[in-house]
């Protein structure tokens, strides 16, 4: 498994040791002097150009890793947490990349996915600016079944919607799942039908809308701290 990215390669060579397999260098320089020690039996250099074919013509910054691959957790790993976080539909890997860096900043136990046939994890490790590598998460084929199954466990059960309750209002309970919705269509109704309430976000200016993950960060940032 191929990353790459200066911001994304430093993460995983100072906190996962033990999954790097090769370092690719194509810029002089790029790897701070205790690194290059460390790693040094490791690296190999590259020209730009083959440089450019790893990364399938990303912006590789001049450092590319090849480490072990990407792991799932298991559901039951999940259910350990007391505040789960669902993508349910989102298929812009920018945006769970993103969602996923702030999940883990702001104190999310695990992260769920779901609605989406495949997942480029090497494109969110690099989005989530490494967050991946340490946040537990799996991905589900069936929502609904894992909604159940994390309500049958005295989770309660958030979705964020334009036309919910707002989050001043609302105090969360201890063990809580927050759904976020796809960037297009928002949650499903057979999603909506499972939740204990829906909440969302107040807007000023008359102004409607957040990116998604813009409006996770912010429901997230909450729901940590206002609690019952």
């Amino acid at each position: 498994m191929i990353i790459y990215g200066k911001q994304v390669c430093l993460y995983a060579l100072n906190k996962h040791p033990d999954i790097i397999k090769t370092v690719y260098v194509a810029k002089k320089g790029i790897l701070p002097q205790e690194l290059f020690h460390k790693f040094h039996s490791k690296i190999k250099f590259l020209e730009n150009r083959w440089a450019q074919a790893k990364a399938r013509g990303g912006n590789h910054q001049g450092l590319l890793l090849e480490i072990e691959p990407i792991k799932q957790d298991s559901i039951s790993c999940i259910k350990d947490g007391d505040f789960v976080l669902v993508l349910d539909g989102l298929t812009d890997i920018g945006n769970i990349g993103a969602i996923i860096r702030s999940a883990y900043a702001l104190g999310v136990d695990g992260v769920v996915i779901s609605g989406i046939r495949q997942l480029n994890l090497e494109a969110v490790a690099r989005t989530s600016a490494g967050a991946l590598l340490d946040i537990p998460f799996v991905i589900v084929p069936n929502i609904a079944d894992t909604l159940n199954e994390f309500k049958q466990i005295s989770f309660e059960l958030y979705g964020a919607n334009m036309d919910g309750e707002s989050i001043q209002d609302v105090e969360f309970a201890s063990k809580k799942v927050l759904i976020m919705g796809s960037e297009d269509k928002g949650m499903s109704k057979k999603v909506k039908s499972k939740l204990d309430k829906i909440v969302s976000i107040d807007m000023q200016h008359g102004f409607d809308s957040l990116n998604v993950n813009a409006a996770a960060a912010i429901l997230i940032h909450r729901m940590k701290y206002a609690v019952k």
